[in-house]
């Protein structure tokens, strides 16, 4: 039997182009960065063939660099960046604009207006009406871009989120899918009845005839010919339920947060939808022949895009990695505090206008206090969510975390001191890719269940509280500050 696995990773920054056997051991990866492009303030975006580019670039990398053929590849898995939104032509496949990416605010007046609607939204979604799901940027991008409305009336132009832009790449134009996680975040899905809800498709102005299949998690999403034979693409999940997944949080009550691009924390709720009262997100956690696990979310929009500021934007080191020994070098006596509203605030906030600031600058001020005070930033957030999740009865003393930043030990240890908790880490850091390929092996047959996935989990380091800090309420009069 085939045993390999490729799981494409396709995050905000870069595409990953990852290979794990069938013990879900990561054997090898190729990752590429594309460009961010940032219009107007508060836009973000990306060129879609430049990211269709990337997952090709990188699949070619690791494939020669393993002498890897068709026939050594059980199944394909993708995980993406959510609520991305994509129009392209459904005869041409050329997109109409640029993808308008999750960060992104433009719409923020347009949610504005929409606030009478905001509990029937909530209430069939899950979700707050905010500019960072798909639904409102679908509708700039109709009534924005010339003839694009006509077009979709038409029949002609086709919506996805990256997912599902990949997959009609990938099959040549074969498959039009997306799974039930995606579909969850884009604002036009009902949670409740597993279907796109006409309700929302008429309050937004969205055409049905636009919109993909919902499939479950693990599913025939088609084959691709990409490395000559024919291989199907087994898998497929958002990047934060991906992780959940990577995680092996299947029991209620069990907890990740992702330090990627940005930050989220996700609790599995089970077979129930857990409304939220203080404004986290309900959601779908993933759905596996069939049977529904849904989740409570709460959502960072800078983490590890803060640091990647820090090191592009203001030169500050050549590195991410640099950043532990800068934290642990910084003055204990610095009072500086960073709010890292760069595209607006998430959860539990929800201010799409607030935009980021540092507090407490003096003459003595370097690199390091900015630096320690950017990541404590991210770790302030967390306990926001922390907080809020505890509001809405999901407690928990234990969190698994992965993603880029909890490389950095430092990072790790302050984050169990703050927010209380144990704090442990898996030996595969990047497990959004590894849910991804979770799902592609379950489809082939490589893993039986869910639950024999467990048995592959391995922790890497464990992080206890030592002590608590006082500067989260400072904080807190920070963010109340840069609030609109």
């Amino acid at each position: 039997m085939k045993e390999k696995i490729i799981a494409i990773d396709q995050g905000t920054s870069s595409t990953r182009a990852v290979l794990y056997d069938a013990k879900g051991k990561l054997l090898d990866a190729a990752q590429e960065e594309f460009q961010q492009f940032f219009p107007q303030e508060g836009w973000v975006e990306h060129n879609p063939e430049l990211i269709w580019e990337s997952v090709l670039s990188t699949l070619t990398t690791l494939t020669k660099k393993n002498n890897l053929t068709s026939s050594d590849i059980a199944s394909i898995g993708i995980t993406n960046q959510r609520e991305t939104t994509i129009v392209w032509n459904r005869k041409t496949g050329e997109p109409i604009s640029n993808a308008i990416v999750w960060q992104d605010r433009r719409t923020a007046e347009f949610c504005k207006s929409l606030s009478g609607e905001e509990k029937s939204v909530q209430e069939k979604t899950g979700l707050t009406l905010d500019p960072y799901f798909s639904a409102t940027k679908l509708h700039w991008l109709l009534n924005n871009i010339e003839g694009a409305k006509e077009l979709a009336i038409n029949g002609d132009l086709l919506f996805g989120t990256v997912d599902t832009y990949l997959i009609w790449k990938l099959t040549e134009g074969r498959s039009f899918k997306t799974d039930v996680t995606n579909a969850s975040r884009t604002m036009l899905f009902n949670i409740k009845e597993q279907e796109w809800d006409e309700d929302l498709l008429n309050l937004f102005q969205v055409p049905k005839k636009m919109l993909p299949e919902v499939c479950d998690n693990v599913h025939n999403f088609g084959f691709t010919s990409i490395l000559g034979g024919e291989i199907t693409i087994g898998g497929v999940a958002g990047d934060q339920q991906a992780a959940l997944i990577g995680q092996c949080c299947f029991d209620p009550g069990e907890v990740k947060s992702t330090y990627g691009t940005g930050c989220f924390m996700i609790v599995n709720t089970g077979e129930h939808i857990l409304t939220s009262e203080n404004k986290l997100l309900s959601t779908i956690g993933y759905r596996i022949n069939g049977e529904i696990t849904y989740a409570l979310e709460g959502s960072i929009f800078v983490a590890g895009s803060a640091v990647q500021w820090l090191r592009d934007g203001l030169n500050f080191f050549k590195d991410s990695s640099e950043t532990e020994s800068l934290a642990k070098d910084a003055s204990t006596d610095s009072n500086v505090l960073v709010v890292p509203a760069l595209t607006g605030l998430g959860a539990p906030y929800w201010d799409a206008e607030a935009r980021g600031a540092i507090f407490g600058l003096t003459r003595d001020t370097n690199i390091a206090d900015i630096t320690k005070a950017t990541l404590e930033s991210i770790i302030f957030l967390s306990k926001d969510l922390l907080e809020a999740m505890k509001k809405d009865n999901a407690n928990f003393n234990s969190l698994m975390v992965d993603g880029g930043m909890v490389a950095n030990n430092w990072f790790c240890q302050q984050l169990s001191n703050i927010l209380e908790v144990q704090v442990r880490r898996p030996k595969i850091i990047e497990t959004t890719s590894l849910g991804a390929g979770y799902l592609a092996g379950l489809h082939a047959g490589v893993f039986e269940n869910i639950d024999s996935l467990k048995s592959y989990k391995q922790i890497d380091e464990t992080f206890n509280p030592l002590k608590e800090s006082n500067r989260y309420k400072e904080w807190k009069g920070a963010v109340e500050k840069v609030l609109t």
